[in-house]
């Protein structure tokens, strides 16, 4: 009777969850609509700042989305155990926050029937159109990955579908950084090293989805995480938060290196020429409660455990919304020099600062992106099972007594 009891609290429990998923979904859905409708003249976007808050979030799904499936290829392709486990859910949420970032990624970019057109004309010479092959092959290959490991007639090619997925997540970040490292109407992003800082970054936004996830379902299960586990996860995400600490400064440093972005880095590191909530945003947000305070509680055994891990990881993602926010609207805040060592002003406003102020349909647009990913999370879960289980550990054994 106990068991029955339980079994319905958990499933209207679930319900509750998807209609709230669901109506999430809807406001940004409808948000969506209002700006097809009245235009992108409601948001805060103009003819400089073109990427809004929703790119944020969809970049933030889209490249977590590339890192979460780390968790898989350690355990597939180089035969860690312990990650292995953690494989089927970290394919599911690897479609689940392409999904979410790709919806929202069309919605706001406008016009979004013509998907079509970019789905069967294709311009090789577009970083955009490659990108295309890129999310679609993804989302095969990842479909497919799953496929192999429920499927236990197909369990010896779970190691080839997992070495693929490994080296087309890798090619899909790469894209994705290439975007901004090839758009040479923006000076902020122009660097070769975008590709690989994505990729570092991907590491530890992916890893930090996850544990986040995991973490969910335990406590909705009354699981408990293995120690030996969670010492391996809080040090594997430590590291990533060091490397990518590593890699923004490398990054900051080449550009301090060059004349002509002397004046973009201070705009975003010191807050001058009016870029006084980037710098905050990218010091406070990224570096101290991004990087700093995770690293710290991770490495720090007395505060760790899973409500510190949690933490952890949540500021692990907070820290790298601040960074797309920071990165993709302050280098199109910052004007393009076209004409080096000349002051150039026009009634259209060139060479001026540009002021973003993000305004709801683009918020409720973002959090439905992350509402889609969300209901496809659960609804996976619910169908099949995800949760990861982990042997439990034999005990010493005790000596008999005298």
């Amino acid at each position: 009777m106990h068991g029955l009891i339980d079994e319905r609290r958990e499933t209207r429990n679930f319900w509750a969850l998807l209609a709230f998923g669901l109506a999430v979904l809807g406001a940004g859905l409808l948000a969506a609509h209002e700006m097809e409708v009245q235009g992108h003249i409601i948001t805060g976007m103009d003819n400089q700042v073109v990427w809004g808050l929703p790119h944020v979030f969809a970049i933030l799904m889209i490249v977590a989305a590339s890192g979460v499936l780390n968790v898989a290829s350690i355990g597939s392709v180089f035969g860690e155990s312990v990650y292995k486990l953690r494989a089927p859910l970290a394919g599911l949420l690897c479609l689940a926050l392409l999904a979410g970032g790709l919806m929202v990624l069309m919605l706001d970019l406008g016009r979004p029937e013509r998907i079509i057109v970019a789905a069967t004309h294709y311009n090789f010479k577009s970083i955009f159109a490659w990108n295309v092959i890129l999310y679609s092959g993804m989302a095969a290959i990842v479909a497919v990955y799953l496929w192999t490991m429920f499927e236990r007639r197909l369990a010896g090619w779970s190691k080839p579908a997992g070495v693929a997925a490994l080296v087309w997540r890798f090619i899909l970040t790469t894209g994705t950084g290439s975007i901004f490292g090839f758009l040479v109407a923006r000076q902020a992003y122009q660097s070769a090293l975008l590709a690989p800082l994505f990729i570092v970054l991907s590491f530890g936004w992916g890893l930090a989805v996850f544990m986040i996830v995991q973490a969910a379902m335990y406590g909705w299960n009354g699981v408990e995480l293995p120690a030996g586990v969670e010492r391996r996860l809080a040090r594997l995400l430590a590291i990533f938060i060091g490397a990518s600490l590593y890699l923004v400064a490398v990054f900051h440093i080449t550009n301090l290196y060059y004349a002509r972005q002397g004046d973009f880095e201070a705009f975003i590191l010191l807050g001058r020429g009016g870029g006084e909530e980037f710098a905050l945003l990218f010091w406070v947000g990224f570096v101290l409660l991004g990087s700093v305070a995770p690293f710290a509680l991770l490495l720090w055994p007395a505060v760790r455990g899973p409500v510190g891990m949690g933490v952890a990881a949540g500021l692990v993602v907070l820290g790298g919304f601040a960074f797309l926010y920071v990165f993709i609207i302050g280098g199109q805040a910052w004007p393009l020099e076209i004409f080096p060592g000349h002051v150039v002003r026009s009634d259209f406003g060139d060479g001026h600062v540009a002021r973003y102020v993000p305004r709801w349909p683009e918020l409720l647009l973002g959090l439905g992106g992350v509402a889609a990913a969300f209901v496809l999370t659960i609804v996976g879960v619910r169908v099949l099972d995800f949760l990861p289980r982990d042997e439990p550990v034999a005990a010493e054994p005790t000596a008999p007594p005298p």
